[in-house]
């Protein structure tokens, strides 16, 4: 076999590793925590939104989607832009998810400060427990991972997934709670394969 022929094997059996590990110690408790800090919030009219820089920021644009197509309407916010004018989509009471690997992107730490400051709520989606967006939020949701799955260890591939994953699962939570029945979500979803498959068509 060469060597081009041993890369990907060698890749997937490492992202396997990654997530296979990363999922069983996902903290339950701890996105329980960032689901009922949601809830509060919107019985406050409070409102969800996501950020993030680089990749995250496109993690952040799915999770908004998925968020709102699932019960819980959430905005994307632009993660360099809100300090230059857009964190005015955010009041007092609203709540930010936060996404960053490394816990200590430039960027994201001034909009952080500006949002905090704002009064917003922070949920910190980090692979690193130990860093300052950790130390930020009002909950931490750890998504991290001991390597991307290259051999250069840097591209984000492996926690990627991991945050993907990670908040994939606060969205169940929130379905769960909310009871979202097929009927409801077709509300959402009235074209295409997926209104086609709950109605029967």
């Amino acid at each position: 076999m060469s060597m081009s022929k041993k890369t990907l094997p060698e890749f997937l059996a490492i992202l396997h590793s990654e997530i296979s590990t990363f999922i069983a110690l996902i903290d339950e408790a701890a996105l329980e925590q960032a689901r009922d800090l949601i809830f509060k919030a919107e019985k406050n009219h409070g409102r969800v939104h996501v950020t993030g820089i680089g990749k995250p920021g496109h993690v952040a644009g799915y999770t908004a989607s998925l968020l709102s197509s699932t019960g819980t309407p959430t905005y994307e916010l632009h993660g360099t832009e809100a300090v230059h004018g857009s964190s005015g989509q955010v009041v007092p009471g609203d709540v930010v998810i936060a996404i960053s690997n490394s816990g200590e992107t430039e960027e994201l730490k001034a909009t952080v400060e500006t949002l905090k400051s704002n009064g917003a709520k922070i949920i910190s989606v980090t692979g690193n427990k130990d860093s300052w967006l950790a130390s930020k939020g009002d909950v931490v949701l750890f998504a991290g991972v001991g390597f991307e799955g290259d051999k250069l260890n840097k591209p984000p591939r492996a926690s990627i997934a991991a945050e993907i994953i990670l908040l994939q699962s606060l969205s169940v939570l929130l379905q769960e709670e909310r009871d979202l029945t097929p009927e409801k979500y077709v509300k959402w979803h009235p074209g295409g394969a997926l209104g086609k498959s709950v109605k029967g068509v």
